[in-house]
């Protein structure tokens, strides 16, 4: 796809602020124009929070989201107001653990173990980077060696390991995710 719309949402301590750079950074390097917004309540851990962009590969008319093509869920609290947002088929990925109750609708929803995953490989705080795996691997809106060469530009350098083992299994989570029945 080559404009779109995504929100990567969840609570306040998640990750998504860095996600979306990555992802933004991804883009750009890519030849799109991004626009980058955010939102986040004044608690740093576990206040709703949110992360949006809008891609195109000429000029952006509205820096902000109207119509989301991808949603990208590692809690609850931004649900609701993510829903009314979605085009008809969006691709929704959403964290089997901590996001329990996602309405049925005219879209493309992948509950995947991402935080189970994360903490299988051995912190939780990686969450985000197997999230951002997982939809470069459905989504294909972006190249993945691109990304994987960003996510490496972008953490931490004593984290690097981490980050890159978090990337590939959300990569590898997505060749074998089938459609949720909502």
């Amino acid at each position: 796809m080559e404009n779109f719309e995504i929100r990567f949402g969840g609570s306040g301590g998640q990750g998504l602020q860095l996600s979306a750079k990555l992802l933004a950074d991804t883009l750009i390097r890519e030849g799109r124009k991004v626009a980058r917004s955010q939102s986040y309540e004044p608690t740093s851990r576990g206040g709703l929070s949110r992360a949006d962009l809008v891609v195109a590969t000429g000029s952006i008319d509205y820096p902000l989201v109207t119509a989301l093509d991808y949603l990208v869920l590692l809690d609850q609290p931004p649900v609701s107001i993510s829903l009314p947002l979605l085009n008809p088929g969006a691709l929704v990925i959403a964290d089997a653990r901590r996001v329990t109750d996602i309405p049925g609708g005219d879209y493309d929803v992948r509950v995947l173990p991402l935080s189970e995953t994360a903490l299988a490989l051995g912190n939780e705080r990686v969450t985000n980077i197997v999230a951002l795996g997982a939809f470069a691997g459905l989504s294909r809106a972006c190249g993945l060696e691109t990304l994987k060469k960003v996510i490496g530009n972008g953490v931490p350098q004593r984290f690097l390991d981490l980050n890159l083992k978090a990337f590939a299994s959300g990569v590898e989570m997505s060749e074998t995710a089938a459609p949720a029945l909502i």
